[in-house]
């Protein structure tokens, strides 16, 4: 079942590698989606894919990478958009 989310993460989660880190767990599971800086200084992601793989991805955001520290992470249920959206990518 095809589920998409977005995601908003709080805390040290700029200037860590945090959105190369996504794009890549992003892949891994092969989601489709984006990941972006926000000026509020988190981080945004819209993620499309199989539940369980969007699942995967929420927990690995819960943690992220070494160099971070997650405060919070935002979840917010989207009907899924684009049809067309495939992969995953860094969005500036």
């Amino acid at each position: 079942m095809e589920r998409c989310v977005r995601a908003v993460v709080s805390g040290k989660v700029q200037g860590v590698f945090f959105r190369a880190f996504t794009l890549e767990e992003a892949e891994s599971h092969n989601l489709s989606g984006w990941v972006r800086n926000l000026p509020s200084g988190e981080v945004e992601t819209l993620i499309c894919g199989p539940s369980a793989a969007v699942d995967l991805l929420l927990d690995w955001l819960a943690t992220g990478t070494p160099q971070s520290r997650v405060d919070h992470v935002t979840v917010e249920e989207l009907s899924c958009p684009d049809p067309a959206l495939h992969g995953f990518t860094i969005r500036q």
